[in-house]
């Protein structure tokens, strides 16, 4: 049980698991999801974390069939610029390995935002804090449990 799944469970939120052979040389874990499990691109959304030019961390999670507009988060966080935070940083701060970080159930609260695609969605994909593990679950819920604000992230 990873942290993500015990901060559902304690919530009481609705969620499924869905579970697939991760393939260690694959270096595009959200894309291997969505093909691992038969789902479209726009609905597994992938958890990333981003140095603020200001000194701050935050989370930015974006459907798979995108990019991150690190401009878009800069702007939606109040500073100037943003970059990818190193592999490093990102472990220590969320306490997942990437390619199974999971915008839920962090060691540190982090100001997040969800790309403004997954609102209208019944569901979407998240990691589930593991390599090879999905949580699917409401946008709204996540938006919840996360303190996500939605806002547009994602070039095409």
């Amino acid at each position: 049980m990873t942290p993500a799944i015990k901060q559902l469970e304690k919530a009481g939120i609705a969620f499924t698991l869905a579970e697939y052979a991760h393939d260690p040389r694959s270096p595009a874990y959200g894309e291997e999801a969505a093909r691992a499990l038969g789902l479209s691109p726009d609905e597994v959304f992938k958890t990333l974390l981003a140095r603020l030019d200001d000194g701050r961390l935050a989370v930015a999670i974006v459907p798979v069939s995108g990019r991150l507009d690190l401009k878009a988060l800069a702007r939606a966080a109040g500073a100037r610029r943003a970059a990818m935070a190193e592999a490093d940083e990102a472990q220590r701060a969320t306490g997942y390995l990437v390619g199974g970080i999971s915008p839920l159930g962090q060691k540190r609260r982090l100001a997040t935002f969800l790309d403004a695609s997954a609102e209208p969605l019944p569901a979407i994909h998240v990691s589930g804090g593991r390599r090879g593990l999905e949580i699917r679950l409401a946008p709204a819920d996540l938006v919840r449990l996360t303190g996500a604000r939605l806002t547009p992230l994602a070039r095409r």
